[in-house]
């Protein structure tokens, strides 16, 4: 139903979209995640064609709209989108808001226009709301009025950006259960959210954006509870990183601990925690992997504290002869590191020009 291929949008001072590939199918719903700033609502945007894509091409049902000469006000009309404003015309009652656009653009009569947003009304829980002002009306139900009048152009594709962001808490149910029953109806559905537990339970494919694109794609069993790629497990589990890159043997230890210390502080780990990590650092990557490691290497070394679970971990990448550093002479380094852990575990590896994999559980 939608194709996109290499979806590039470019601003002066940010590129969201970097490279988006990925097929919509009939009958779809797909929940769009990830952290601010990742290209989410510019995606649906793109594909709304609201904002023009810099390079890249879109195709719905066969046709390509980035192309010049496509009429994109027709294949809108195969598209309703909801935004998290409602924009709804406050000089219009509710029902007249829902009928315009039939009228107007489908060139239905404003009889059949008035049925069938009754009958939309009706499918929101609203009905008895017909002939009240925009004014009067909650913010939830004012989103139901907006989904009501995108229901009303008949669109084979409903876009929804964040809508239930602007809602109070209260009424965020409210919404969500609208948007549930859309998805029962065979209707395809894309639905940008940071309603974790909402955009599992709603759809069939989930999207987590990063990277300047789709960055992992699945199911939502497949997302939420077997995450297969860095940042998408950054990002469910709720995991505060820091990171860094050493290439020398005479690194700044003493700003590398105070950085380390921050880190612990600004995401309130723990202080005995980041102690422990800090002393496992200190065992196990001076005095027993250093020394080992040829003049020239690179090692990685990322502590990650998952906030839900309270637990902090870390994981080092090195790269030349495969080498585990449990096996080091200096026994006295490597006792007091596993009394500090759960558990050290070994792995070669070979990927992003790295060899050898360690991952620590800190008590």
């Amino acid at each position: 139903m939608i194709k996109i291929s290499h979806l590039k949008k470019e601003y002066p001072s940010a590129t969201p979209l970097r490279d988006v590939n990925v097929e919509i199918h009939k009958g779809d719903v797909i929940s769009i995640i990830g952290p601010s700033g990742t290209g989410k609502s510019t995606l649906i945007r793109c594909i709304n064609m609201l904002e023009t894509p810099t390079a890249g091409e879109i195709w719905v049902d066969g046709e390509c709209i980035t192309d010049k000469k496509c009429n994109i006000n027709k294949i809108r009309q195969k598209m309703g989108m909801v935004f998290q404003s409602f924009n709804l015309f406050n000089h219009m009652n509710v029902i007249e808001n829902i009928m315009a656009a039939p009228v107007d653009l489908l060139g239905k009569s404003k009889q059949e226009a008035y049925d069938k947003g009754i009958e939309l009304l009706r499918t929101v829980g609203l009905a008895d709301k017909a002939f009240n002002y925009p004014d009067v009306l909650s913010g939830g139900q004012k989103q139901r009025v907006a989904i009501a009048r995108t229901l009303a152009m008949e669109p084979e594709i409903i876009l929804l950006d964040e809508p239930t962001s602007a809602l109070d808490p209260t009424m965020v149910g409210e919404v969500q259960a609208v948007i549930k029953d859309l998805a029962k109806k065979g209707l395809t559905l894309m639905i940008v959210t940071h309603e974790m537990r909402f955009a599992r339970e709603i759809a069939n494919r989930v999207f987590y954006m990063d990277d300047g694109g789709v960055y992992e794609d699945g199911t939502p069993e497949q997302i939420f509870d077997n995450p297969q790629r860095e940042r998408t497990i950054r990002f469910i589990k709720h995991l505060k990183v820091f990171e860094k890159l050493i290439t020398s043997k005479d690194f700044d230890f003493i700003g590398f601990n105070t950085e380390l210390e921050e880190f612990g502080r600004r995401n309130q780990v723990p202080q005995k925690t980041i102690y422990r990590g800090g002393s496992v650092f200190e065992e196990l990557v001076m005095q027993c992997l250093l020394p080992n490691l040829e003049k020239e290497f690179h090692l990685n070394i990322a502590f990650e504290y998952a906030q839900g679970t309270e637990t902090l971990s870390m994981s080092l990448k090195y790269d030349g002869a495969h080498f585990d550093v449990r096996n080091t002479p200096n026994i006295v380094s490597l006792a007091i590191a596993e009394n500090a852990s759960e558990s050290i575990e070994y792995t070669e590896m070979d990927a992003d020009g790295f060899t050898n994999l360690v991952s620590v559980k800190i008590k």
